[in-house]
């Protein structure tokens, strides 16, 4: 009887791969992936990418300096707007379950050139997020194995971190998922323990304190401007759902699957996120030491508060697998989209990053790029500490532009007669939360780009919208010189009805080739 039951599941395992691999010819492609990564593991990837401890701890006392205590309603806020867009994206990746997220989806949606540059921006902000995960792990790592806090241990640190990530997702899809579910678990076992604890054996204040905006921060435009400028805690919290859809081929079943591992990781994260920084919140005894900067490291100070020395070790390394595995899911994301633009020649290079290695069905060279790139811009630090911001800043916009090219993609598309059709759909209300999830990401993009320095001279009270500029206008030059997008005859924009009449010579569906 036993043999017969795992016939029986292998049979239908079988079926289902088949089945898959039938769906992904029919857009045009085969896969070279192997599809090992199950809903679980594919909710725990966008859960250690999205990281509610990195997020949290990495922006707690920025958040706090600026917006005080009530900037936790930032997770909230923001939290229902990234909501709408998962919902969006699981519509897309539900018709269009194609490795490499963003770019293919807006390929599919709008064409060729859109989809190069929607790509590029989100290929950048994705490798210069690496960079600043990696890099806020430096602190943490180095009171972790006793190095002597400072710049040198902090750029070590986060190179340790990074060749860590590269061997872990160079052996296969199978071993990422399973990191993956490590580092979910730890992270979020490690979370509920010790925002317990804090609640149990360190609170100082009620929760009236949630809602205090008086005498907290000092800003010229009253409380309002200094609560939008504490947005950022949120902002920086709520991306990593998307990283479900960029390994598409890697999931069975994945037209039905990611667009609810990506909900989960809404739900799941959102949570985890507000219950951390509730528990820091209520557990820092003296704001007033935190805004004026008597107290630097206020997650620190409360971790050795509640736990003492050999305590907050513990505590730390649950932190160093928190980033661990946001690193881990960051890097498969990049890689991945690499992949997927030079599976259609859309990028220099394209020959090796659609490079396989035979026996561990992952791309090699994508993986040690989106390695390289972070490690350069972290040494960038040693010459200019200004630089390194420069760039980082342009992440978090980046990220959001990405993002919100593919939502003004779907929702032209809609307007030109594109009904979802994959497995996931919001019916009647497709449009109306395409709508809102677009209107929020502008907002969003609004006020994170918003000068906020007066006093500074105008290049650094417009550094964040500078640096989006400057990122997307290389890839605009690269590819109005190269023409990358003229190589390939991969399927673009067929999303869209084609109506009676004669073909458009550039962004129309295109013969569909097959290619590993």
């Amino acid at each position: 009887m036993s043999h017969r039951l795992e016939d029986d599941a292998a049979s239908h395992q079988h079926h289902e791969h088949d089945a898959d691999a039938a769906a992904l010819a029919s857009l045009g492609y085969q896969s070279e992936f192997k599809r090992d990564m199950s809903l679980w593991a594919n909710f725990a990837l966008g859960f250690t990418y999205l990281s509610p401890v990195v997020g949290i701890y990495t922006l707690f006392a920025v958040g706090l300096i600026t917006g005080g205590p009530a900037m936790i309603w930032w997770l909230v806020i923001v939290g229902v707007g990234q909501l709408l867009v998962a919902l969006v994206f699981g519509e897309i990746v539900s018709q269009y379950p194609v490795a490499g997220g963003v770019y293919p989806w807006a390929r599919r949606l709008w064409g060729r050139k859109w989809a190069w540059m929607t790509g590029w921006v989100y290929l950048v902000a994705l490798l210069t997020t690496i960079a600043g995960v990696v890099y806020g792990s430096g602190p943490f790592l180095a009171q972790l194995v006793g190095f002597t806090p400072g710049e040198a241990s902090t750029i070590t640190c986060a190179l340790i971190l990074l060749a860590v990530a590269l061997a872990i997702n160079l052996m296969g899809t199978r071993w990422l998922a399973t990191a993956a579910i490590i580092g979910f678990s730890a992270e979020l076992l490690g979370a509920i323990a010790v925002g317990a604890w804090l609640l149990l054996t360190e609170r100082h204040h009620n929760l009236s304190v949630l809602f205090d905006t008086e005498g907290v921060v000092g800003h010229s435009g009253g409380y309002l401007s200094a609560f939008l400028a504490a947005a950022l805690i949120g902002i920086y919290q709520y991306y990593g759902f998307e990283a479900c859809g960029d390994v598409a081929e890697e999931v069975p079943n994945p037209a039905r699957q990611i667009p609810k591992a990506m909900r989960m990781t809404i739900y799941v994260g959102g949570a985890a996120a507000i219950f951390v920084c509730l528990s820091l919140l209520l557990a820092v005894a003296d704001y007033a030491a935190v805004i004026d900067g008597t107290d630097a490291d206020p997650v620190t100070t409360v971790l050795h508060n509640a736990f003492g020395e050999g305590g907050t070790k513990v505590v730390l390394v649950v932190v160093m697998l928190s980033f661990l595995s946001c690193a881990l899911s960051l890097m498969a994301a990049a890689s991945r989209l690499m992949y997927s633009y030079a599976r259609d020649d859309m990028i220099f290079g394209s020959r090796l990053f659609r490079t396989f290695l035979p026996h561990r069905h992952v791309p090699p060279y994508a993986m040690v790029v989106a390695a390289i790139v972070p490690a350069v811009i972290v040494l960038g630090s040693v010459f200019s500490t200004k630089a390194l911001t420069s760039i980082i800043s342009f992440a978090t916009l980046g990220i959001y532009l990405g993002f919100h090219m593919v939502t003004a993609a779907a929702l032209r598309a809609r307007l030109k007669g594109w009904v979802p059709s994959g497995a996931f759909t919001l019916g009647r209300w497709g449009m109306l939360v395409n709508v809102a999830a677009l209107a929020y990401g502008v907002l969003a993009m609004v006020n994170m780009a918003w000068p906020r320095t007066p006093d500074l001279p105008w290049y650094d009270n417009w550094l964040v919208a500078l640096s989006a500029a400057i990122g997307a206008a290389v890839g605009l030059a690269y590819m109005l010189l190269v023409r990358p997008y003229e190589r390939s005859n991969a399927p673009a924009g067929d999303a869209i009805p084609r109506r009676p009449g004669p073909p458009g010579p550039a962004e129309t569906a295109a013969p569909t080739r097959s290619r590993g």
